[in-house]
C-alpha cells in the first residue's frame, strides 16, 4: 500500500485538525480509507431501516443525510486535490454543505443505493491517491480561502469520515 505522510499543520485550514487529528501518523492513511470504508458498510448496515431516516434531535441529520454528505464532501475534496496535483493555481470556492442536504433527498433513497454510492466515490478516490506521485502530494492549493496540501486532503476526507462515524455513534448508538 502506498504510504502518504501526514500533513502538518500549515497544508490545511485549521479547522481540519478535527478531523486530520483523529488519524494515527503511519502513513497509511489510504489503508484506513480502505479499511473505514468497509467498517462503515458493516455498521450502517447494522440499522433497523426505520432508524436510518430518524433525526435524533431537531435540525441534525439522519443517518442517511450523513453519509449522503460525507460522499459529497469526499469527491469535493478529491477534486481540489486533482487540480492542485495537476498544477492547477486557481483559487477554488468553499461550499455549503447545509445548502446540499436537502437537495440530495437522501432520506427519500434506499440504503443499498447510498451505500453502492458511498462505495464508488471512495474507489474512485483511492484510485485517485494512488495514481498521485510523491511530488503530486505536496503540491497544494487554495480552496475556500485556507491552502490545503494534496496529501492534506487524503487525510481530510479520512478524517471526516471517522468524525460522522462517532458522531453516528454518539448519537444513534449501535445499530
Amino acid at each position: 500500500m502506498k504510504r502518504i505522510p501526514k500533513p502538518q499543520e500549515d497544508e490545511y485550514a485549521p479547522y481540519a485538525i478535527m478531523y486530520i487529528g483523529l488519524l494515527p501518523d503511519d502513513e497509511l492513511v489510504l489503508a484506513h480509507l480502505q479499511d473505514n470504508l468497509q467498517m462503515m458498510l458493516d455498521f450502517i448496515r447494522s440499522f433497523p431501516a426505520e432508524q436510518l431516516s430518524y433525526r435524533w434531535t431537531e435540525g441534525e441529520w439522519t443517518i442517511k443525510e450523513i453519509l449522503v454528505h460525507v460522499s459529497d464532501d469526499e469527491r469535493i475534496y478529491a477534486y481540489r486535490a486533482l487540480r492542485f496535483a495537476r498544477g492547477d493555481t486557481t483559487e477554488l470556492p468553499g461550499f455549503e454543505q447545509d445548502d446540499y442536504v436537502p437537495y440530495s433527498k437522501a432520506n427519500e433513497r434506499d440504503i443499498e443505493d447510498i451505500l453502492a454510492e458511498y462505495s464508488s466515490v471512495r474507489q474512485a478516490t483511492l484510485t485517485l491517491f494512488r495514481s498521485f506521485d510523491a511530488e503530486a502530494l505536496e503540491r497544494a492549493g487554495v480552496a475556500n480561502g485556507h491552502l490545503m496540501s494534496v496529501r492534506a486532503a487524503a487525510y481530510h476526507i479520512a478524517g471526516h469520515e471517522l468524525h460522522h462515524l462517532n458522531s453516528i455513534r454518539e448519537n444513534y448508538g449501535a445499530g
